[in-house]
This record gives C-alpha cells, structure tokens and sequence, in this order.
C-alpha cells in the first residue's frame, strides 16, 4: 500500500484488538477469551480510522511504501483499544468534600440528601455557575480522565433540575466536544432528583412540558446534540410511573434510553428499562433475578459502577449473575462529587477484586461493552478496521498490568492516542 497516513505503531509485544468479527457486544465466554496478536502493528490513516491491524511483519510489507506523519516503535509495549466510561456527572460546581467525611462517620446517601447536601447542594453551586466557569472545571477532569485512557465518555447534566440550568450543561458538554479530542456521548439527566418545593408529579410535568420541548426544538436546529436520556428511578426520587413516561418521551424525540436504577432499592427498574428497550441502565446494586434475566433477553446493557458501591459501602453489583445469565456488562467510574474518580484503569481494578470480574472481562466492559452502552461500538471500543483510531500504549509487557497494579497507569500509560494523533504523551512511565 502507497499513500500517506496519520501514524503507524510498529512491533508491539502485543496488541489488544478484544474482537476482531465486528461484534457490537460481547458476553459470556466471549468475554473471557480476547482477540491478542503478539508482535502486531496498527496503522491509522489520515481520516482518523484504523486501515489495518496484524502482525507486524505483515503490516510492514503491505505498507512498505506509505509514509507516515508519524511512525511509533512500541517494541516491548501493549496496544489496547481506548478506554470507554459509560457514565459521568462531570459538569457540576461546588466541593463535596465534607460529605465523605460524613460518609466515613456513617452517614447514608440519604442521611447526606436529607442534611442538605448531595445533588441539592450541587444544584445550588451549579445554577449560581456561569458557563465560562463550567466549562473550565469540565475541560479539566476530560484531561485527566484522558490521561487515565479514556478516550469516549458519558457526560450527564441533571444538576439544574429546570430548563435553564439543565441547557446551559448541555452546552457547555457540547463545547467541550468541539473544543477537546476526547470522544463525548451526551445524556440529558433533567429527571436526576425532584426539585426543592416540587412534587414528583410537578417535576414530571416541567420534564414533560417544558424541558423536553425546548431540547427537541435545540436538537432540530442543529445547536445542540444529545444522545441519551436518563431518569434517577429511586424510593423518594422518580417512580416507575414517572420514569416511564419521561424515558418513553425521549425515545419518542430519537434519544436512547440510558438509565439509574435499582441502586438503592429494588425497584423492578431493570424490567422497566427492558420493556421500554433501553439501551442500558446504570447501578443495579438491588436488582432481582427476573430483572437480571429481562436485561439479557431484551440485550440492555448493565452499566456497573464499582466505585460508588466502594464509596457508599452498599451491596456489591451482582456482576457474576449477570455475567452467567449472559447480560452485556459494561463499567464506568459514575465519575461526579459523591464519587471522585476519574481512572478506568482503578474502576477496572475494583471490578476484579469487589465484583469477581475476571480481568479479561473488565476490560471488555470498559472497551467495546462500555462503547455498546453509548450506542457507540460500531466506531469505538476495538481495534478494527474502519473504527476509530483511538489506542493506549502501555509500557510493559502484558495488557493485565494495567489492571493489576492498582493507581499505577500514571507510570504505565506511555501514549494516549485518539483518531490517530497523540494526546497525551507520557515521559514518566517506569516500566517494570
């Protein structure tokens, strides 16, 4: 092949593709067994998309007379796909820090809600925010969640809780796409908790009435583009009834239904969000073996998030039911004040450890499953022909490293690469 591209990455001990027959998803054994070339090169051509991917004595003759912006000899180093977080709240302002200390004394989530703060306490900051401000505290985290590998994450509003607010994090998660390489999935989370002096039925009816029109109106005209719709379905927050009818109204408007529940409380959430053929639901630390089994017929993603079960020292997420009943596992960080974390790679780790993942199928839950979840893995979450070009090179010898040492990807992650240029380079790996 002539021609010119973006990047070649050259002799890589190994490369990560995870699939390699456009799966959309993976589960069960699928999960466990990943697609590996030892010694393999990827090439990424000036479009951003990946052109060809295989042992690299065979990439080096195909492509002997292209030239290359940029050539990566990754000898002794791992290529994996991107990392991909399915859930965030990264767009808030006002520190929380008081609250874990609450948390560590024995405060519940609700002891913390019903004391002022939790969500209310940030809807307060937020709204008193101006975009300006928003948008630089949200530039920052992108950084660092790109820094840990991501390279495609969820962004939430759902700290306004009335149109204005809920409009201006909105805009600012759409500045951030056009502003910053990181790929963005945007969720409109109106329904994240009832307002202060609201009834469910009141703050129902605004979603309804008032906020939905007004994105649909934003979303026509080209302004603003938002991908998914998320409901809090919760004991004290929005009931089955509510939830319905919100998720239903953004199915209705083209938004995939991408939602909290059964975190708290059993709540047949997980039913719910498979009649209605969500894409998928978040949480589930209180889900039942019939919800457990609608979500894998129905192929609704479980999006699991060790970190706040770690956090708020709830009931583990039930992984290896879900997993044996073959439901698509996907993880995020739940990334936002209550949960501070901004690493995939640790988020990784707690699923091995506190869910009984085993690291083959963590890593699949936050590649191509995470990707799934977004309605996003046609381009993103494998290293396959014609997919985005978005990699990790990882100083070391074996991928598992990455998840094996605990907080140690800020030595580990050499380069951090999406549609094929670098975006982090990182001077201070150690190695082994």
């Amino acid at each position: 092949m002539s021609g010119n591209y973006r990047l070649l990455v050259k002799n890589a001990k190994q490369v990560v593709l995870i699939c390699n027959n456009g799966e959309k998803y993976l589960t069960k054994h699928g999960m466990q067994n990943l697609c590996v070339i030892e010694n393999g090169s990827v090439v990424i051509g000036s479009d951003g998309l990946i052109k060809a991917v295989g042992p690299a004595e065979i990439i080096r003759s195909q492509y002997s007379e292209a030239s290359f912006e940029k050539v990566i000899d990754a000898a002794g180093m791992c290529v994996l796909p991107g990392l991909v977080d399915a859930h965030t709240h990264p767009v808030w302002a006002g520190d929380r820090v008081h609250e874990f200390a609450m948390k560590l004394a024995g405060a519940t989530y609700m002891d913390v809600h019903r004391a002022g703060g939790g969500i209310h306490f940030t809807v307060d900051h937020t709204r008193a925010a101006g975009a300006l401000e928003l948008l630089a505290s949200l530039s920052s985290r992108l950084v660092r969640m790109q820094r840990a590998g991501t390279t495609l994450v969820e962004c939430k509003s759902g700290y306004g809780l009335e149109l204005q607010t809920e409009l201006k994090m909105l805009e600012v998660i759409e500045e951030a796409r056009h502003s910053l390489p990181i790929n963005i999935s945007s969720t409109y989370c109106g329904a994240h908790a009832v307002p202060k002096g609201k009834t469910v039925a009141e703050a129902t009816e605004d979603i309804l009435q008032v906020q939905l029109p007004q994105l649909k109106e934003k979303i026509a005209a080209g302004t603003l583009r938002v991908d998914n719709i998320d409901v809090f379905c919760e004991q004290g927050v929005f009931d089955l009834s509510s939830t319905r009818s919100i998720l239903q109204a953004g199915k209705d408007m083209g938004l995939n239904i991408n939602f909290h529940g059964d975190e708290l409380h059993p709540m047949n959430s997980a039913q719910l969000g498979a009649e209605l053929g969500a894409l998928a639901i978040s949480h589930l630390e209180e889900v039942s073996d019939e919800g457990i089994a609608a979500m894998a017929t129905s192929k609704t993603a479980a999006v699991l998030l060790p970190t706040t079960a770690y956090i708020l020292r709830l009931p583990q997420p039930r992984a290896r039911d879900m997993l044996d009943a073959g439901v698509i596992v996907a993880l995020g960080s739940d990334f936002n004040p209550n949960a501070y974390c901004c690493s995939m790679p640790i988020v990784m780790h707690l699923a091995c450890v506190n869910m009984r993942m085993s690291m083959p199928e963590a890593l699949t839950a936050a590649t191509i499953n995470a990707a799934y979840a977004l309605g996003c893995s046609h381009t993103h979450g494998s290293l396959e022909v014609n997919k985005h070009g978005d990699l990790l090179i990882l100083n070391t010898t074996r991928w598992e490293h990455l998840i094996y040492q605990l907080g140690g990807h800020q030595e580990l992650i050499r380069y951090v690469i999406i549609k094929g240029s670098v975006v982090f380079d990182n001077d201070k790996t150690l190695g082994l």
